[in-house]
């Protein structure tokens, strides 16, 4: 490998050892945020409200006022399960209880009733808006209801909703890291021209090399993400989403077998060989493969 290969496949491996360390700081981000909305039974936003997040684990409550609009907003939360309440003089307190995962965001809001006049016996009867035993409790987002589930299922089952955040956050990094590796995915097929001439020369074949590590590298990431997101029961793959997982065992077997392929053409074009035998296929695989991928990433970037 000649002097200015090895400067580039230095300059690809640390910007790769680059990407790696954003994503898994990322991905390891342990904060998660709770915010949400105050309003009164009539819908107004609720100013000055004490709205308490109490980790059910360790005890330990954090405190944030609602303002003007009626938002409040809680960051820095361990992930872990919480008891949330919300409360103002003058109305009864409300309180939820919810899961946050590892770099998630929630959203729960409060509508407060007034509260029954103790000093008088007023009963709750008496009082318009006032809770009644079957409350519903306040409604917390994402919501499973666009997954074909429904309200009374969403706010039974805090299992499904956790497991919906943490696949919601694990596909995020997954369209990032797939939207990364285009750019070496690219820069190698263009590489790739001058690799396998008569005339090439072997920095052009260890640039097209280089490229293609990188590549495997961080579509191995991409992967990672996609295969170990949780799967939410009951729910159904279609549209676009359907054919960007058929897509996937196309350009998947693809970005194994390319790159074997191509050591072994690296290897006969090395020796000052023609290339031959199954070797021969490492370009025609390569292009699928890539054409394979961009069509996943376009199936989900169009609505349709």
């Amino acid at each position: 490998m000649t002097s200015t290969a090895k400067r580039i496949a230095l300059g690809l491996c640390l910007l790769f050892i680059f990407l790696l360390a954003t994503i898994s700081a990322q991905a390891q981000d342990g904060n998660a945020t709770l915010s949400g909305t105050v309003t009164d039974s009539s819908g107004k936003a609720v100013a000055n409200a004490k709205v308490s997040v109490k980790n059910v684990a360790t005890g330990q409550s954090t405190d944030a006022v609602s303002d003007a609009s009626g938002v409040y907003r809680v960051s820095s939360l361990p992930p872990g399960e919480y008891e949330v309440s919300a409360s103002v003089d003058g109305a009864a307190a409300n309180v939820a209880k919810v899961t946050l995962l590892s770099a998630s965001q929630r959203l729960v809001n409060f509508s407060l009733v007034p509260a029954p006049n103790q000093s008088t016996g007023t009963s709750s009867e008496n009082l318009p808006n006032a809770p009644s035993s079957s409350q519903t409790p306040p409604s917390t987002a994402p919501s499973l209801s666009d997954l074909g589930f429904s309200p009374a299922e969403v706010q039974a089952d805090a299992k499904k909703q956790a497991l919906l955040d943490k696949r919601t956050h694990m596909l995020k990094i997954h369209q990032r890291m797939g939207l990364i590796t285009t750019i070496p995915l690219a820069a190698s097929v263009i590489t790739s021209f001058n690799a396998g001439g008569k005339s090439t020369s072997s920095a052009s074949r260890d640039l097209h090399v280089a490229l293609g590590s990188l590549t495997g590298d961080l579509y191995g990431i991409t992967a990672y993400y996609a295969i170990r997101a949780p799967r939410v029961p009951g729910t159904e793959t279609r549209g676009p989403i359907r054919l960007h997982k058929a897509l996937a065992w196309v350009h998947g077997p693809g970005m194994i077998l390319t790159p074997i392929l191509g050591a072994m053409a690296f290897d006969q074009k090395n020796k000052g060989e023609k290339v031959h035998g199954i070797a021969s296929a490492h370009g025609p695989v390569a292009i699928v493969t890539a054409g394979a991928f961009g069509a996943a990433l376009l199936s989900v970037s169009m609505k349709f």
